[in-house]
């Protein structure tokens, strides 16, 4: 037969040997899950969320119901997966779990309200959405992070270490076209998230030179000269709308027309969405377990700590010892089953070996009386002088063959007389 040969996805897919980049290798990389009651718009605000971390996230994740926490842990190191969001939904309300994988903190915020993408981008007057602004990771903004408490300290990190660094020297301006701002209210110890897109357009220039410097085609009907296009008074909407604290002096030259090196440009911001606005809730040591760190609504005393602490040692080696003896059962099951099956090969191995000494030892009998009739027949010969007759020495020589001959003869049918039809 012929070698098999490849298909069509199999051609096309890339091979998994091949080295990746040290960038791509050390950048924060996520899963972005939802457990719990389905509905209420926690598909949709998972999706959103995914769009938000990319490039460096699972965007096309399939989870259905029977994966566990367990397995996204145990392929997050080969992908190289640092952070799990995950958006669950119970009777009280909607909460968001960030987790460091693999071994924690996992801090819980409680949901307070959201805004899909598709229902902020439908609100604005001008929209912005492209593909190229997805391709790069965004630029993250924190205001009001630098309270007091661990809580406070351990968001700001947490936040941070979700998305990669950026090296001042080596960034290129063009690549930074989105930004995430985070908001700490000190009042109601809530957080709200924006997502924006971000458009730098150059200052300083009217409404028609913009539009020629943008390689955009203008609109000369009511212009009786190409000269009243270019000198009409109207200012540009980046000095007639922005503030002038958003205008900047560009240190290196943007993709975008207009904008070169060491000029002025404003700097605008389009919603993408979502919106949301949660509150920290709890912290956990561990990945979903472990000690509880700080809560916002249950406070305990010492000794209850002590005492939670001592009853989940207990709970852990019970857990250990119950390991141990399903191990041990697991072993002795093993090594029964191996016992089973040498026992049954010698089982096997001595019945193959009977059969062939009884083929050996019916052989040998068949041999010996032949030998007999042979002889016979000589004493026969020698005695009477005549050849014996053939039926003489039949009889015992059928019977003693009897067992070397087929058992299973084919019959033939008989065929009846039937008179009244004369066949």
């Amino acid at each position: 037969m012929g070698r098999h040969k490849r298909g069509r996805c199999a051609k096309k897919n890339k091979q998994l040997n091949t080295e990746e980049p040290e960038e791509l290798v050390r950048a924060p990389h996520s899963f972005i899950i939802h457990r719990g009651i389905p509905g209420d718009h926690i598909v949709e605000l998972t999706k959103d969320f995914r769009k938000i971390m990319e490039p460096f996230t699972a965007s096309s994740l399939k989870e259905r119901k029977r994966n566990t926490i367990k397995d996204f842990v145990s392929v997050a190191g080969l992908l190289h997966v640092s952070h799990m969001c995950i958006f669950s939904r119970t009777e009280l309300g909607m909460y968001l779990k960030i987790c460091r994988l693999p071994r924690g903190p996992t801090l819980t915020f409680k949901v307070k309200n959201f805004c899909l993408a598709r229902d902020v981008i439908s609100s604005l007057k001008k929209q912005m959405v492209f593909e190229e602004a997805f391709k790069h990771s965004p630029l993250l903004v924190m205001n009001n992070f630098s309270g007091e408490g661990m809580q406070m300290k351990l968001m700001a990190s947490t936040f941070q270490n979700m998305f990669p660094t950026i090296n001042l020297l080596k960034i290129n301006l063009s690549t930074v076209r989105r930004c995430i701002c985070l908001n700490y209210n000190q009042s109601d110890k809530s957080i709200d998230l924006r997502h924006y897109a971000i458009k730098v357009v150059p200052v300083g220039l009217s409404r028609g030179v913009k539009k020629l410097v943008q390689a955009k085609i203008p609109n000369l009907s009511k212009c009786e000269d190409f000269s009243d296009f270019l000198s009409k008074a109207t200012l540009s909407e980046s000095e007639a709308e922005d503030d002038p604290d958003s205008h900047v002096t560009l240190p290196q030259k943007l993709s975008s027309r207009g904008n070169h090196e060491k000029g002025t440009s404003a700097i605008r911001l389009y919603e993408l969405g979502p919106r949301i606005t949660m509150q920290l809730i709890k912290v956990e040591e561990g990945l979903l377990d472990g000690d509880v760190l700080y809560h916002e609504l249950i406070h305990k005393s010492e000794e209850e700590i002590l005492l939670i602490k001592k009853l989940r040692e207990k709970k852990k080696k019970l857990k250990e010892k119950r390991k141990a003896v399903q191990e041990e059962n697991k072993r002795k099951k093993e090594e029964k089953k191996e016992e089973h099956k040498e026992k049954s090969l010698q089982g096997i191995k001595k019945k193959r070996e009977s059969d062939m000494l009884m083929q050996k030892l019916a052989k040998e009998s068949y041999e010996e009386t032949k030998e007999e009739e042979d002889d016979d027949e000589q004493y026969y010969r020698d005695e009477v002088g005549e050849e014996p007759d053939k039926d003489l020495f039949q009889g015992s020589s059928t019977k003693k063959r009897k067992s070397f001959e087929p058992r299973h003869k084919s019959k033939v049918k008989k065929v009846k007389f039937n008179k009244n039809t004369k066949k």
